[in-house]
């Protein structure tokens, strides 16, 4: 006969599994909505005193940072098409797509909303609707007039290069503890590039929410920043599987065992060190 602790067992370890994937989309939210924060924030609120040059670094520091703040959380998405190309090439688990995506947005839209309201705060005030709150756009959206046809190009072809970055430099066989340096550099290389066309989106998320304040011409167009990250995403994960395709299958789940092991370790090692310190 089962005794009652271990009927509790089950109940226990569902319990523990359900605060894990809460931690995980908290941690999405708060890694999206510094994304944005810090890169839209940068464009809106300081846009004419560092450029182009500036605005890039904005992005590619607030993701850099992020990766190692709660990649050892969530693995630092604040993407959905990250998240998407991460579950296509067998690397992340399908059953926390829609609770990251649901993240993601909230934490973007969020991260919009501060940045409108501490523009307002300039003499003048701001209006999102006029100035477009570093939403992204093609044709008279655009920064350069770019038409449809490119700005579609451009968001496919630096999402692939974004999401290939990920699933490389996360690689089990990449060099250890660079993964965020790479991916960091290579979202302020995107936006060296997609700034001039699009204002650079490569990011759903990061799109829908100065869209939703901005209205009109960017909320008709935010379709495009939808569906080409997305197409982008795929074509990644595809290219990723053929260039990578690994001896032995790992799962998602075994792969963050094994992470939780060694972390385990680690900081069993540091409260050992610590016991025995002589401070």
């Amino acid at each position: 006969m089962r005794s009652s602790r271990d009927r509790k067992a089950p109940a226990a370890v569902v319990a523990a599994k359900g605060d894990d994937a809460m931690r995980k989309y908290v941690a999405e939210f708060v890694g999206t909505f510094v994304l944005v924060l810090g890169g839209v924030g940068a464009a809106v609120l300081a846009g004419d005193r560092i450029g182009f040059l500036g605005v890039s670094f904005a992005f590619g520091l607030s993701l850099l940072a992020m990766v190692y703040v709660i990649g050892p959380i969530s693995g630092c998405h604040v993407n959905p098409a990250v998240t998407m190309g991460l579950s296509l090439a067998g690397k992340f688990e399908n059953k926390h797509i829609l609770g990251y995506i649901v993240a993601q947005c909230l934490g973007a839209c969020l991260a919009a909303g501060v940045v409108l309201a501490i523009a307002k705060g300039i003499p003048g005030g701001y209006q999102a609707s006029i100035s477009g709150l570093g939403s992204n756009g093609y044709g008279i959206a655009s920064p350069e007039g770019y038409s449809a046809g490119a700005a579609f190009l451009t968001e496919v072809a630096l999402t692939f290069l974004l999401v290939l970055t990920v699933l490389g430099a996360t690689d089990a066989r990449a060099p250890v503890g660079f993964a965020g340096l790479a991916i960091g550099l290579v979202l302020t290389l995107i936006h060296l590039v997609g700034i001039p066309v699009t204002n650079t989106s490569v990011n759903p998320a990061r799109s829908l929410g100065p869209a939703l304040f901005a209205g009109g011409t960017a909320l008709g167009q935010l379709w495009l920043f939808i569906i080409a990250p997305l197409l982008g995403s795929g074509l990644a994960a595809a290219v990723y599987r053929t260039l990578f395709r690994p001896v032995a299958a790992i799962s998602a789940r075994t792969a963050e065992r094994s992470l939780d092991a060694q972390r385990a370790q680690r900081i069993a090692e540091d409260r050992g060190d610590r016991t025995h310190s002589p401070v």
